[in-house]
């Protein structure tokens, strides 16, 4: 029991980093009805920000007076702010640039091009950068509890609070604000609602934006949980939170977090039970059988499919 717990909290840690990812991949579409292969790669670019970020705000702070009085979770909580607002400007300019010429294209084309826009962030990074790891600095000290035999971390446990409380601010912000209910319309009926005088342009940007900010904190989480930052790491992790928001169902935030975690689990799981290797083709066989059952998703409708073609 002391095992199945101490993996279950390992899993709710490994699932918020996939839930935040797969949250961009499920909004951009939903609403647009592309797939944003770069978005990994935002994920990326959103640790290095964060790096960059905390590195100036402890740059700033060492000088100050109050330097020994500035708590870790300040910095944290400003370089986590300042980073996804930082990284959302990276999200418009990649639909701006990479994806808005291509709205009336094939979806081929607009694949293509995020497999690009990923290749050319990952490059730009290595030019500007070099090809070393870096690592994230050390912002709060790492506490242990011991419950009952379970050891939990205060990072593990801020990792997935600070998760579940973007999860819910974006549930809210969907539901209940005027440019929320605008990305539901749009991805409701993506030609009728411009016709309502609701810019596409506007709402696009925006669901990158909103995307992209995620992204961006889940990528300062890892760096505070592995604190080792390389240019290839939204990679894996940009194809397996893709793989979590087609099976959370098309523009579903619900589906989207579940299945998220549902995969940190699996793979948690899967490795505590078999060899490690066998991980990555357990865990895609479950999910496989899950879409067998459930082509959509988990809460997927039938009728988006057929929507725009």
């Amino acid at each position: 029991m002391q095992l199945f717990l101490q993996n279950l909290v390992n899993a709710l840690q490994w699932g918020s980093f996939y839930a935040l990812i797969a949250l961009g991949y499920s909004m951009v579409y939903g609403i647009l009805m592309l797939f944003n292969f770069a978005h990994g790669d935002i994920f990326m670019v959103g640790a290095y920000i964060g790096f960059g970020v905390a590195t100036a705000l402890l740059a700033i702070i060492s000088t100050s007076a109050w330097a020994a009085a500035a708590p870790g979770w300040l910095v944290l909580v400003l370089t986590i702010i300042i980073s996804m607002f930082l990284t959302s400007f990276v999200g418009m300019i990649v639909e701006r640039v990479g994806y808005r010429p291509l709205r009336e294209a094939p979806r081929a084309s607009a694949a293509i091009t995020g497999l690009m826009i990923g290749i050319i962030l990952e490059t730009g990074n290595l030019a500007l950068l070099g090809a070393r790891r870096i690592r994230f600095p050390s912002l709060i000290e790492s506490t242990t509890y011991n419950l009952g035999g379970v050891y939990i971390t205060n990072k593990k446990i801020m990792i997935v609070l600070v998760s579940l409380a973007l999860m819910i601010a974006l549930h809210q912000f969907i539901k209940r604000t005027k440019w929320g209910m605008a990305m539901r319309a749009m991805a409701f009926d993506y030609v009728v609602v411009p016709l309502m005088g609701v810019s596409i342009n506007t709402i696009a940007a925006l669901t990158f934006a909103i995307g992209s900010a995620l992204a961006a904190a889940a990528g300062i989480l890892f760096g505070v949980a592995y604190p080792v930052l390389d240019p290839y790491m939204g990679i894996v992790f940009g194809w397996k939170a893709f793989v979590a928001a087609i099976l959370g169902g098309r523009g579903s935030v619900l589906g989207a977090t579940l299945a998220g975690f549902l995969l940190g689990f699996i793979e948690i799981f899967v490795a505590m039970i078999f060899p490690s290797t066998l991980r990555d083709f357990i865990a895609y066989s479950i999910i496989l059988l899950i879409l067998v059952f459930r082509p959509h998703g988990f809460f997927g409708e039938p009728y988006s499919a057929r929507l725009r073609l």
